[in-house]
């Protein structure tokens, strides 16, 4: 049961097929990817796996998944965010590998299908987008088939299947283990989708490895406290340093306000600690909350709004998510987004997105890249280089409002918010509101069909999705329309009348 890392990846075979966890470095295996990397580097063995991630895990360069990006090692890649994954990538843009990007929910609900024994998960997530088959297939590059996502109809509606794939090894981390094997994660800022790659590399035939901080005797665990039960994991590896190789997060080895040991403490509004362009933005979308919402905010720009909330009236009377299975607290922003100081609830990551897939969020605050004439927006890639949809599509598509919050342009600015007015001296390089996105993570098309409101934030002016496309209704004082929105936009869009003034806080 309790085994060497370098002595169980030897058992790893040519061709398996490997499912890890992690949301970036909380709930990543470091020991298992680091022990498998140099095996491969000593020995060039195991050869061709496919690999299977929902989310990200490890640090970024020469961490976690990094350890993998070998030529030789993987023949195909199916990853939810590639974000932080340089290396990896770049095996994806060079045709070394096959690759694709799936939503990172549907990627861990997939784990949940395989081991019912079900054909996939069918869903809506990626109709019209480029995980659409008929617009790519979530294909990284021309060396990957199209076989792993179909359009199927029933019941007269389109949908989308991905296909379920046995899984032969799974690599999943806890903060404790018994000499059973069961499982539990006290520690963790997470909970990633550990149980269900459990049981779906079980019931494929596979082997269960997982990484833990600590050895108890059997029975020292609370029946209620088992995240994954020993009879579906095969062999155990014990970390032996927490700050390298067991991180809580990229920011802390452990942090007891991370994972709910420490009391919640009495926090004031952080308007003061953020950026003034993030601050605006931030500040203007969360006026798009109401008492009773159950929302979702997404990385950069909308995790500020948490920040900004805390303390007040209206934080006590919403629920603010993180596709992590994070819910309450106070967010954390890059590098360690997807955890929250003070959570209320840490649930399982694929039960999150089971929830946000059914239309459980009210609204839902996420960032852009690109939007085009028709209102259509790219946030998975990013000039030469795909980042991914990450949990963007699944919780986009079904959430009853949407928010999308970023800057007006990319790059260089001197922009000076103050006295109540936005004094643009110098615009970024960049533009962001062009003629065509290079790639379609949101369908503004299905949006108007299924009459989902949608606003667009940004620090000088609101838009708001119509059934012609963008319409500008509110812009900040010391704004020059002409000047300083509509000609640094590729295209014309409809202009309200009359124009409201968008507040701004200084």
């Amino acid at each position: 049961m309790f085994v060497d890392a370098d002595a169980v990846v030897e058992t790893i075979p040519d061709r398996a097929t490997l499912g890890v966890t992690g949301f970036r470095w909380a709930g990543a295996s470091e020991v298992l990817l680091r022990a498998l990397g140099d095996r491969f580097r000593k020995t060039g063995r195991p050869r061709g796996l496919t690999l299977v991630f929902s989310s990200m895990a490890g640090g970024g360069p020469g961490t976690g998944l990094e350890h993998l990006a070998q030529p030789g090692l993987l023949r195909r890649v199916v990853g939810g965010f590639w974000g932080v994954t340089p290396e990896l990538y770049e095996l994806a843009r060079h045709r070394h590998i096959e690759a694709y990007n799936f939503p990172q929910g549907q990627i861990a609900r997939l784990y949940q299908a395989i081991a019912a024994g079900q054909p996939g998960v069918i869903s809506e997530i990626g109709l019209g987008t480029y995980i659409d088959p008929r617009r790519g297939g979530g294909r990284l590059n021309d060396a990957t088939p199209a076989d792993l996502v179909e359009v199927v109809t029933l019941r007269g509606r389109e949908w989308l299947m991905y296909h379920s794939f046995p899984i032969t090894i799974g690599m999943i981390r806890a903060t404790t283990a018994d000499e059973g094997g069961n499982l539990s994660m006290e520690r963790e800022a997470v909970t990633p989708e550990a149980l269900a790659l459990a049981f779906a590399v079980h019931n494929s035939g596979g082997k269960v490895i997982a990484q833990v901080l600590r050895r108890v005797p059997r029975g020292s665990i609370h029946p209620r406290s088992v995240a994954v039960p020993g009879s579906v994991v095969d062999h155990v590896v014990l970390a032996t340093d927490a700050e390298t190789e067991h991180r809580q997060c990229m920011g802390s080895a452990f942090d007891p306000r991370l994972n709910g040991d420490a009391p919640p403490e009495e926090v004031a509004g952080g308007i003061a600690e953020v950026e003034p362009i993030r601050r605006q933005v931030a500040s203007r979308a969360l006026r798009e909350i109401r008492p009773g919402y159950i929302v979702n905010l997404g990385q950069g720009i909308p995790s500020d709004i948490g920040a900004l909330a805390r303390g007040s009236e209206l934080a006590a009377q919403v629920s603010f998510t993180l596709e992590s299975g994070v819910t309450g607290g106070i967010p954390r922003s890059v590098p360690d987004f997807g955890i929250a100081e003070y959570p209320e609830a840490i649930l399982r990551q694929d039960d999150q997105f089971t929830f946000y897939n059914g239309g459980g969020l009210d609204a839902a605050f996420l960032g852009f890249a690109e939007i085009d004439r028709t209102g259509n927006v790219n946030a998975s890639f990013f000039r030469d280089r795909t980042v991914g949809c990450g949990g963007f599509l699944d919780i986009a598509v079904p959430a009853r409002r949407l928010v999308f919050c970023g800057a007006f342009s990319a790059g260089a600015t001197d922009i000076e918010i103050s006295g109540g007015r936005v004094t643009i001296r110098k615009d970024g390089p960049v533009r962001k509101f062009v003629r065509e996105v290079q790639q379609v993570t949101f369908n503004a098309e299905r949006g108007r069909r299924e009459q989902q409101p949608t606003l667009v934030v940004t620090e000088r002016c609101v838009f708001e999705l119509t059934p012609r496309g963008l319409r500008l209704v509110e812009v900040a004082p010391g704004v020059d329309v002409e000047r300083d929105v509509l000609a640094r936009m590729e295209f014309a869009p409809e202009v309200a009348s009359p124009l409201l003034p968008m507040p701004v806080v200084s």
